[in-house]
């Protein structure tokens, strides 16, 4: 939200265009991923034209792994189970919003953007600026 004025509450307009979906991929710590409206208004699930958001989650053992699976209809296989065991993430998103890129390097940056102050709405009070290199 470059440029937004502090304290203004953010998240609910765009550039008035979607992206349709490429859904697939786990929602691993470290995931990048589009935001979308959800609910029967969006049953394509297409992708905000502008918002994202990083994933942070929490580590799953394999017995909690296999109860979201059962409930959403995925399978994992052992590499992912082994990943959402050590790196963790956020499973319940899996097969519902497309994810098109992850971090590769300094995943505790996730960590300190979540554990800073934030104000009704979740917009942190002070802003967190990224600098952001695509890898092709």
């Amino acid at each position: 939200s470059k440029g937004a004025q502090k304290g203004t509450s953010l998240g609910s307009g765009g550039p008035g265009y979607k992206i349709d979906a490429e859904i697939g991929a786990p929602h691993f710590k470290g995931t990048l991923a589009a935001a979308r409206q959800g609910g029967p208004g969006n049953p394509a699930k297409q992708s905000s034209g502008s918002q994202f958001y990083l994933v942070q989650g929490k580590t799953y053992t394999p017995d909690q792994l296999k109860g979201t699976a059962l409930s959403k209809k995925i399978t994992y296989n052992d590499d992912q189970i082994k990943k959402y065991g050590t790196l963790g993430g956020t499973p319940q998103l899996d097969m519902d919003y497309t994810v098109f890129g992850e971090v590769v390097e300094g995943l505790d940056v996730i960590d300190k953007i979540a554990a800073v102050q934030t104000a009704p709405g979740d917009r942190p009070v002070e802003d967190v600026k990224m600098k952001v290199r695509i890898l092709k």
